[in-house]
């Protein structure tokens, strides 16, 4: 093993067929999250570029990777599970189905009356944050964000320009989300984490369902161009909601033919890593400041 790169192979993995139900990220779940962001300001598919010098000079049959730097001008896909949580939250609120709900509707002054008072929290490491404040301004609601220490002042003023209100902690990633957890009950506030835990989880499903759609272009683009289906993806970790979004929906979609799946994280951010080493079947944390230049991924 390079010292650089370890890995574990997952000595878990199940059959298709065999293991737990994925209903919440089926292929139509997915048209429907896609269907949702269609109707939001600034929409558009992402590239899925193809990368054929470096596949040819690999020896591998071909590379694609989904450039989501284009995505609703945030420069990353998590503008994607915020958008879908916050849609799905008002759904709920105002008793109505997301289908027919759109952030145009939200807009009207009816319904500005009915959620003006709405508040969302989030703990981040700067991309999830910026995607709940870009979505609460659209709706010109209030987003109040917390980022661990070392986080980058960037990233900060990113989050103040969508006119969150964004502090930097003396706490770690972890911390930080109780923190923020803590003032949701506080204050009445919703908290809008990626990062679920036992009692809290419809959120952060709604969340990971947000990131399907950029699975859905990605697979429909593939058919596209005739390209064949992948036989390896390689997804980052973070909490893993993103991981475990993209991977649900590939699962579902080529069930049989399950593409080998890597998971990226940072070796001091490595909780899914020593998760596997341990190979008990339960979470482990990984502590301490996590510092790592792949900063979104300190987590």
């Amino acid at each position: 093993m390079h010292e650089l790169i370890k890995y574990q192979f997952n000595t878990r993995r199940k059959k298709y067929g065999t293991g737990a139900a994925l209903s919440l990220l089926n292929g139509n779940v997915g048209h429907e999250v896609l269907a949702f962001h269609k109707k939001l300001p600034n929409y558009a598919v992402t590239p899925l570029h193809n990368l054929a010098h470096l596949s040819q000079r690999l020896g591998l049959g071909s590379i694609h990777i989904k450039d989501e730097s284009w995505r609703f001008g945030l420069n990353a896909f998590k503008g994607l599970g915020g958008s879908y949580a916050v849609g799905k939250y008002l759904a709920d609120k105002l008793q109505c189905d997301i289908n027919s709900l759109s952030f145009a509707a939200l807009n009207t002054p009816e319904i500005k009356e009915k959620i003006k008072d709405c508040v969302f929290v989030t703990a981040t490491d700067g991309n999830h944050g910026r995607g709940v404040a870009w979505a609460a301004e659209q709706l010109g609601l209030k987003a109040v964000v917390y980022m661990p220490k070392g986080s980058s002042l960037i990233r900060a003023e990113n989050i103040r320009h969508h006119g969150a209100e964004c502090t930097i902690t003396d706490l770690n990633y972890d911390d930080a989300v109780r923190l923020a957890h803590r003032m949701a009950q506080t204050k009445g506030w919703v908290l809008l984490q990626d990062t679920a835990w036992t009692g809290y989880e419809e959120i952060p499903t709604w969340i990971m369902q947000g990131y399907m759609t950029l699975a859905v272009e990605a697979y429909e683009q593939l058919a596209e161009t005739n390209s064949p289906l992948p036989t390896h993806l390689i997804l980052q970790a973070g909490v893993g909601s993103f991981a475990g979004s993209v991977m649900g929906y590939f699962v579902e979609k080529m069930q049989e033919n399950i593409p080998n799946i890597i998971v990226v994280e940072p070796h001091q951010a490595n909780c899914l890593y020593q998760s596997a080493v341990m190979d008990d079947g339960q979470p482990h944390c990984v502590t301490g400041d996590m510092a790592t230049i792949m900063a979104g991924l300190a987590c």
